[in-house]
Order: structure tokens, then sequence, then C-alpha cells
């Protein structure tokens, strides 16, 4: 895989230029920040006009995807840079030409949850666990609230977003978001590239990108990152943000301690 000294991603291209694979490599918690949401657009728009691309993976390490967005950008200080980056990263990756799937393995929270949600397949192993635990820090996942009502279900997307609660794997199955629930006992990249194989390499290039633009018209993607997610990031940084108790939570855990709730 191709990188370079600072860059928190590895990129390949393989399959006759026909898959992108991007892997985080920001390491301890492939922490989602700004860095290597840049990291990851400047990849996607590098590929964007590649005729033969008909699929893009972002995959991470066998014991965790990412443990989510960075908490010090969430300071009272940067989230009002970071939020509006973020859910314009998350329009990127929701809008890009043709498919973008993700392989998790191990936890993938927060951001990085919310950045799967996104992606038009989702592969897991067995011991994926999928969860916005924002709530529990005094903010919450305002992707989450626009996207997961039409991944998930309503319900369980409020559960999830009210709660901080996990969502394993096979739960993703149940609720037919995951795209593939991946057997034990073989490489879970190979799973997918074997997947990939019978199902989207015998395609058109052409007619896959206009099917995937279809259906993020279609299917509701595009309208609920569109109004919605404004609304949310306006009600978070307008009204969360100001509170005492939506800086109470990041502070306490930046310093490692349990937060003192004042209920405003």
């Amino acid at each position: 895989m191709a990188t370079d000294d600072t860059s928190r991603i590895e990129t390949e291209l393989v399959e006759d230029g026909g898959l992108l694979h991007i892997r985080l490599a920001g390491g301890k918690g492939n922490i989602l920040d700004m860095a290597m949401m840049g990291d990851i657009e400047r990849a996607l728009d590098g590929h964007r006009d590649d005729q033969a691309l008909k699929l893009i993976l972002i995959s991470s390490s066998p014991k965790y995807f990412s443990f989510g967005a960075s908490i010090e950008e969430h300071t009272k200080d940067r989230v009002g840079s970071m939020l509006p980056s973020f859910h314009r990263f998350i329009r990127a990756v929701a809008s890009y030409p043709v498919p973008v799937a993700a392989l998790v393995e191990g936890r993938c929270l927060g951001g990085a949850f919310e950045l799967v949600l996104a992606c038009r397949f989702v592969f897991g192993t067995t011991k994926a666990i999928f969860g916005c635990p924002e709530i529990k820090l005094g903010v919450y996942a305002p992707v989450l609230a626009a996207l997961g009502p039409h991944r998930l279900g309503a319900p369980t997307a409020e559960r999830l977003l009210l709660t901080g609660a996990d969502l394993t794997a096979a739960e993703a199955q149940q609720r037919g978001w995951l795209t593939e629930l991946l057997e034990e006992g073989k490489p879970p990249q190979q799973s997918v590239l074997d997947w990939y194989r019978s199902q989207l390499a015998p395609l058109s290039a052409l007619s896959l990108r206009q099917a995937n633009q279809a259906a993020h018209d279609g299917g509701g993607l595009g309208q609920a990152l569109a109004t919605p997610i404004d609304l949310v990031e306006k009600r978070y940084l307008g009204e969360l943000v100001p509170s005492h108790d939506g800086n109470e939570g990041i502070t306490a855990f930046m310093e490692q301690r349990k937060p003192k709730w004042t209920n405003s």
C-alpha cells in the first residue's frame, strides 16, 4: 500500500483499477481527526475520474476500526470549525460517484460509526461493534440523528442516539444494514475481495456509477444530509455548545474524571 510520512491512511489501487483500498493508519485508536479526514478526501478526489473504478473500500486494523472523532476537536473553541468540516466530509463520502464500502473489525465508534453509516456497503466480522457514546459525554451524534433512521430504522437509531448503546454485527445484519457478516476462519479482506469479484467486477463501471447516484438521490441519503443535518448542526452549535453540560463531559473526559452535570 502507498503512503507517505505524514499521511494518516494507506492506499492501494487493485483489481485492474476497479477497487481502491483505503486503510486507516492513524495510530492508537485510529482517531478520525480533521487530518485523517483530509487525507481520505484527498484520496477520494484523486481517483474521482478513474473510469474503471467500481468500489472504494475503507478498512482498518483487525483489533478496531476507529474509536471515533477527536475529543480535543470537540472542545468549545474548536468544534465550531470541526463539525461543519466533518459534515462536509460525510457528504463527500455519501455522494461519491462509485460505491464506498467499509470493512469493520472490532470497535467502530462515534464519528467512525457515522462515516460507516454514509457508506453504501458495510462488511463486518463477528466481533465488529458499532456505537455512538457521545451522549455519555454530554453531546450527541448529528450524523446518526440524520442518517440513522434511513440506515438502521428510526427505533434503533433513536435508541443508539439517546443511550449510547452498542450495536453488534449480528444485530446490524438482522436490521438489513450489514451487507455481509463475514465468516470466521477466512481473512476478512479476502472475503470482501471475493464479494467484489462476484458482485461488482462483472458490471459496467459507467452503469454502476449511474445506479449509485440514483440510489443516493432516490434512497433519501442526499436529502438526509441536506436540510436535516444542517438543522441538527445548528442546534448542536447554537444550543448545546454554549451550555455547561455540553462542555462538561468533554472536559471531564480529557481530565480523566467523572462529569459534574448541572442539567443546564
